[in-house]
């Protein structure tokens, strides 16, 4: 099982709840493909460096899981085919950005 981070970015002009269920729709799918969810955060709208698809904001996300490589490919492939992202990244993290991630997390919960 190797530690993953994905990033998107969802279309500014969605509504809660459709921003809600595309969220759980990349959510369920890593976990009906055998992913152990370590952390989900929701960042909300940001002004983007530059403009994708002629819109200058998006709602941001972040999910930090565990999950066998093979499911990789097929899950940036359902970011691909939804329309309602506009961009993503997941990356592979190694010792020190797990170690990163978990201070980062520990920080947020000790200022909320």
């Amino acid at each position: 099982m190797n530690h993953y981070e994905t990033v998107f970015i969802l279309n500014p002009v969605l509504s809660e709840t459709q921003i809600e269920e595309t969220v759980k729709k990349f959510e369920d799918f890593l976990i009906k493909n055998g992913a152990k969810m370590v952390s989900k955060e929701n960042w909300g709208l940001k002004k983007l460096a530059y403009p994708i698809q002629h819109k200058k904001s998006g709602f941001y996300h972040l999910f930090e899981f565990t999950v066998d490589g093979s499911v990789i490919a097929p899950y940036e492939l359902e970011f691909i085919r939804d329309e309602r992202i506009m961009r993503f990244l997941t990356v592979k993290l190694d010792k020190h950005a797990i170690a990163w991630a978990e201070r980062r997390r520990t920080k947020l919960k000790a200022n909320a």
